[in-house]
C-alpha cells in the first residue's frame, strides 16, 4: 500500500482560496469532477465566489497545458495534480448520491477503498467533513490561514512602573523604553503612588513609549468612555497609521468611533475627502438587484445600523449646515458603498471603515485593503464571535487573520475591546446568549 498523502479537495476550499492547492505540497491532490461542475456553476455569480471560482478554473487550465490531468500532472509545488471523474459500484451504508458534496466525498472514500495510502478530505463545510469521518475517511479543515482566536493579539497590556517613569512620562510626553513590543502596541502604566492608569504608546523605530492623553477631549462629539475606547480613538486619529483593526464584541462602541474619527479628520482636519463606509451587506451568492428600488435605496436596507450610529453622532456633533445623516451622504462627505462595488476601485486620500469585517474571507480582506489609494486610510471593525457564512468561523475569518499578519508593521495598529458601553442589558446579553 502507498504511504503518500492524498489530499482530495472540496469545492468550497477553493472558492475560500483559489490558490490552495499550492498549500499541499509534495503530495497528491485530486479534484473531483463534481468539483469542477460546482465552479463551472459558481462562475457566473457576480459576487466573490463567482470570481474565486473562475481564478481557481483558470489555475487548473493552467495546469491542465502541462499534461493529462487525468493521469496527473506535477505543478510548482512538487505536487501532482489530478482530476477524478469516476465514482464507486457500490455505494457504501446506502449513501445517498444525490448531492455533489455526497459525490464528492465518495471520491474519497473510492480512493481509500483502493489502496490511495493516506486518503484526507478537506473542506470547510463542518457537515460534509462529519459525513466524511462517518465512511472512515479522515477528515480536514483547510487551514492555511486559520488563526487561534483564543490567542488573538489583544494590541494592549498592563504593566507596573516605577512612580519616576510615571511622572517623567506623564510630564515630559515620552520616555524610553527597553522591551522590544510591537509597533503602536499600548501599555496600560500604574504605580503604586498614582490612582490613575496612564496609557502610553510603543515607538518602535525610537524604542520609546509616548504618552496618550487619557483625558481626550470628545471627537465629533463622541467621548471615550473607557482604556479600550481611548486607544482605539488614538489609532483612528493618528495619521501615520494607515491600517486600524477594531475587534471586541457588540456595544464596544467599535463603528461608533470610527465613524466619529472619520468625520472628524474629513470636516475638521481636511485629512481625508470622504468617509467610505461599507459592510459585507449581501448574503454570499446574491446582490443587492433583488431588492427594490435603485441603489441608493437598496443599500439604505442593509445600511441601517451605520445610519443609526450616524444619527446618534449628529445629534451631539454640531456642524453647521449638517444636521442629518442624508446631508453629509448629499455633500459626499460620506459615501455609502456596497463591497461588491469597491473592487476595482482606487480610493486615495479616503478614510476607509469596513464594517462586520468578521464576515469576510482572508482572500477578500487581501482584496479590500488592496484597494487604499495613496493618502487613505482603512479600519475593520468586527465581532468575530458572530459570523454568518457556513464557511468561515472565529479562527479563521479573514479579520483574524489580517490581525496576525499584519501585528508590528509600524503602519498597524490593532485593539481588542471588551467593554461593552451600551447598556447593562446588552452586557448582560453579549454574555449570557
Amino acid at each position: 500500500m502507498s504511504t503518500n498523502k492524498t489530499f482530495v479537495i472540496d469545492t468550497n476550499v477553493l472558492i475560500h482560496r483559489p490558490d490552495a492547492i499550492l498549500s499541499f505540497r509534495d503530495s497528491e491532490i485530486v479534484i473531483p469532477m463534481w468539483v469542477l461542475e460546482e465552479l463551472d456553476r459558481l462562475k457566473t455569480f457576480s459576487d466573490e465566489r463567482g470570481r474565486n471560482a473562475r481564478q481557481a478554473i483558470r489555475f487548473l487550465d493552467t495546469a491542465g497545458q502541462k499534461g493529462n490531468l487525468a493521469d496527473g500532472v506535477k505543478i510548482e509545488n512538487g505536487s501532482t495534480l489530478k482530476v477524478v471523474a469516476s465514482q464507486p459500484k457500490q455505494i457504501p451504508n446506502d449513501f445517498f448520491q444525490d448531492k455533489a458534496d455526497n459525490k464528492i466525498i465518495l471520491t474519497a472514500w473510492q480512493i481509500q477503498q483502493n489502496g490511495g495510502g493516506q486518503v484526507f478530505f478537506v473542506s470547510k463545510d463542518i457537515n460534509a467533513r462529519v459525513k466524511a469521518t462517518a465512511l472512515g475517511i479522515k477528515a480536514v479543515d483547510y487551514e492555511k490561514q486559520k488563526i487561534d482566536i483564543t490567542k488573538l493579539y489583544t494590541g494592549f497590556s498592563s504593566i507596573d512602573i516605577k512612580s519616576e517613569s510615571y511622572t517623567e512620562l506623564r510630564e515630559e510626553g515620552v520616555i524610553p523604553w527597553p522591551d522590544d513590543l510591537p509597533s503602536n502596541h499600548y501599555l496600560l502604566l500604574h504605580d503604586r503612588d498614582h490612582e490613575d492608569e496612564i496609557i502610553g504608546r510603543y515607538n518602535r523605530r525610537d524604542r520609546t513609549l509616548e504618552y496618550v492623553d487619557h483625558k481626550m477631549q470628545s471627537v465629533a462629539g463622541i467621548r471615550p468612555l473607557n482604556d479600550e475606547q481611548r486607544v482605539a480613538l488614538d489609532l483612528l486619529l493618528n495619521p501615520e497609521v494607515e491600517l486600524v483593526s477594531l475587534v471586541g464584541k457588540a456595544g464596544t462602541g467599535k463603528t461608533l468611533l470610527a465613524i466619529a474619527a472619520g468625520l472628524r479628520q474629513t470636516l475638521e482636519e481636511k485629512t481625508y475627502k470622504r468617509v467610505l463606509v461599507s459592510r459585507p451587506v449581501v448574503p454570499m451568492g446574491k446582490d443587492i438587484g433583488y431588492l427594490p428600488g435603485a441603489k441608493d435605496e437598496k443599500l439604505s436596507h442593509w445600511m441601517q445600523p451605520l445610519f443609526d450610529n450616524l444619527e446618534f453622532i449628529m445629534s451631539v456633533y454640531h456642524r453647521q449646515n449638517f444636521k442629518q445623516p442624508e446631508q453629509l451622504i448629499a455633500n459626499n462627505i460620506i459615501e455609502l458603498e456596497a463591497l461588491s462595488y469597491i473592487r476595482g476601485r482606487s480610493l486615495p486620500a479616503q478614510f476607509i471603515i469596513i464594517d462586520e469585517a468578521q464576515n469576510l474571507s482572508p482572500h477578500e480582506v487581501k482584496t479590500i485593503v488592496s484597494r487604499a489609494g495613496s493618502d487613505a486610510k482603512v479600519v475593520l471593525t468586527g465581532d468575530p464571535y458572530q459570523i454568518d457564512s457556513p464557511y468561515l468561523d472565529a479562527n479563521s475569518n479573514g479579520l483574524t487573520y489580517l490581525v496576525e499578519a499584519f501585528k508590528g508593521q509600524d503602519i498597524f495598529g490593532h485593539v481588542l475591546m471588551t467593554r461593552s458601553e451600551r447598556s447593562h442589558l446588552a452586557e448582560l446579553a453579549a454574555e449570557l446568549l
